[in-house]
């Protein structure tokens, strides 16, 4: 019988792994050796290239953004309102595409310096516009946490489009919810829909900035 053997181990074929496993598993079932045993290695082999899980997802969310750094919006004749919006919509289409992906972007660290040219653009659309810094940084932080956050709950009650966790059926919910019936209607302001209600607050996060700094 033949032996099955090992690929050629390399940083990027150890993300690309624990990117498809994300998938299964999703990220409390992501581990070092559920790596290993895809890749038919021992798993102190992939310590060569990273020394713990953090190290991992901080790769992983770099890879996910080099991903989905095509489909972001270039900055030439736009405004700063459009490239918001088109960035966060794809910053919110690329999350979904993982079980989990919210989680692993959040509080993790690029490697390398890709995302500081699309940020540097950014930032010279909105100083531009007018905006210090300051407040160029902070209206733009403030739509992506935003986003960051609104994905992480949305992927608590659906981990994947088209999957659904159990305890979360609107009607059974507000059954429970019956002697509160604001709280039982807004059940479905909340846990449906989720498309519309992101566009909803992003358009909130936008009128806030125009508010607070009065730059249209």
């Amino acid at each position: 019988m033949a032996t099955r053997r090992s690929p050629k181990l390399d940083k990027k074929l150890v993300v690309e792994t624990a990117l498809a496993l994300l998938n299964e598993g999703g990220l409390d079932g992501l581990t070092l050796r559920a790596i290993a045993k895809e890749l038919n290695v021992q798993a102190p082999a992939l310590y060569w290239h990273f020394k713990n899980k953090q190290e991992l997802l901080d790769e992983m969310a770099t890879e996910m953004y080099r991903r989905m750094k095509d489909g972001m919006p270039g900055t030439l004749g736009a405004t700063w309102q459009e490239w918001l919006v088109a960035s966060n919509r794809g910053l919110r289409a690329a999350l979904l595409s993982y079980r989990d992906g919210a989680r692993v972007f959040s509080g993790t660290r690029f490697t390398g310096t890709l995302h500081a040219v699309e940020m540097e653009k950014m930032l010279r659309l909105f100083t531009d516009a007018g905006y210090t810094l300051a407040q160029a940084v902070r209206a733009t932080t403030t739509a992506y946490m935003y986003t960051l956050g609104f994905v992480t709950e949305e992927q608590g009650v659906q981990p994947l489009p088209g999957e659904r966790r159990e305890g979360y059926d609107i009607d059974e919910r507000a059954r429970r919810m019956a002697d509160f019936p604001l709280t039982a209607a807004a059940g479905a302001e909340i846990f449906e829909d989720y498309d519309r209600h992101f566009e909803e607050g992003l358009a909130l996060v936008i009128a806030g900035i125009e508010a607070r700094y009065g730059i249209g």
